[in-house]
């Protein structure tokens, strides 16, 4: 009896996902930086720059206190909610009732799967774009929901082909999933853009959740789909300190949406997980007081540096990018000689040792394309041009 083998078998919807590419893929890397060959790595979208002095002194002071450590609830402290609205109303020119239509998250990614369990039934379709963020389509996967991909065309600048939408019978549709500023392609949104997915989404009773934590990285005017007449009845929007405030390891995010809305996935968010550290609650409603001046230094001049010099790999490698693209990445299109997009990257990093994202892990419009994290300092980048320089 001892020697019986004992048989357990996974959940079946473990046959419907794979691990994740970057989880899988770092291993690879660590290994070869084991092995002493020392990877440049310009594929992961991780802030390598501090939160803002007050940040990290208030989190300090607060931590110290002897009454600070205790269970926080779920939907976040008064002071962290009127900050996340005192940063919307001054950025984005949002109104929003911090008592109701602010829910705090242990970053983005987890509201992804509280959203979808609040609003999905099994047989609902989700719209999802391609290329998009691999989360949307592997949450759906994990949940059983019906996934409807959607083209994003770089000859129509990263934007939903309404034309194409409408003649798709939406019937089933519930959610559809937008990244604007979009990930991985850099598109850019517009009011125009923004009003015409509001539309539709009213049009077909479809709830539009848009994901925006990328609208401070190189780009002038944030803009939010909040801002559209309407938009709060049909549209919630995320946003994550991830990218804009160098946060990324303390994974606090946020959504916005009507009262009603914020009470449903509020159901489900209490039912999984309590509030986050008072501390850093606290810490976080400071950082979302940053200066204009710090916004400008860390989200638009080092990045600018940053991605002049990514700029000149994309050239060197023979990819061609739109220069108005905008967030903490770079999106471009290899040469036609190569057979498929990993032919380019697993050369970049075998030889170069630059370990560079194959678009096809973001959709199958990604095939031809690589991106390139900005997420690394000068010195870093301009190294990794120089090797890719000597092998090409």
């Amino acid at each position: 009896m001892a020697n019986q083998p004992y048989n357990i078998k996974p959940a079946d919807r473990l046959a419907n996902v794979s691990e994740y590419y970057f989880s899988r893929k770092l291993k690879e890397v660590a290994k070869m930086n084991a092995e002493g060959k020392d990877i440049i790595s310009l594929a992961i979208g991780s802030p390598d720059m501090p939160p803002s002095e007050e940040t990290i002194k208030v989190l300090c002071e607060e931590a110290q206190k002897p009454n600070a450590h205790g269970y926080m609830p779920t939907v976040g402290i008064p002071e962290l909610r009127q900050a996340m609205a005192d940063w919307y109303k001054r950025w984005y020119n949002v109104d929003l009732d911090p008592n109701t239509e602010i829910q705090p998250l242990i970053g983005s990614k987890e509201g992804i799967l509280h959203v979808t369990l609040a609003f999905v039934n099994p047989g609902d379709q989700v719209l999802i774009p391609n290329p998009g963020y691999p989360t949307y389509a592997a949450v759906n996967k994990i949940l059983g929901s019906d996934i409807v991909y959607y083209d994003l065309l770089e000859n129509n600048h990263w934007q939903p082909d309404f034309v194409a939408l409408e003649k798709m019978d939406l019937s089933k549709v519930k959610l559809m999933w937008t990244n604007y500023p979009n990930m991985p392609t850099g598109g850019n949104a517009s009011m125009e853009l923004y009003a015409r997915i509001v539309d539709f989404a009213r049009r077909h009773h479809i709830v539009v959740v848009n994901d925006n934590p990328y609208s401070f990285i190189l780009n002038k005017k944030p803009i939010s789909i909040l801002n559209v007449p309407g938009a709060k009845d049909c549209c919630i929007e995320f946003n994550s300190m991830s990218k804009s405030h160098n946060m990324p390891g303390w994974r606090f995010g946020m959504l916005s949406s009507n009262a009603q809305f914020i009470q449903w996935i509020l159901k489900i968010k209490s039912n999984i997980d309590n509030g986050m550290f008072r501390p850093m609650q606290l810490a976080a409603a400071q950082a979302y007081h940053n200066s204009e001046e710090w916004h400008a230094t860390y989200n638009f001049d080092v990045y600018q540096r940053r991605r002049n010099l990514a700029e000149q790999i994309m050239t060197t490698l023979g990819c061609t990018f739109d220069p108005e693209q905008v967030g903490m990445f770079l999106w471009g299109r290899i040469p036609d000689h190569y057979a498929d997009v990993e032919q380019l990257t697993e050369k970049i990093l075998h030889k170069a040792r630059v370990f560079i994202t194959p678009g096809f892990i973001f959709g199958s419009n990604g095939n031809r394309y690589i991106r390139i994290s900005l997420c690394a300092k000068e010195e870093k980048i301009k190294e990794a041009l120089q090797r890719i320089q000597q092998i090409l």
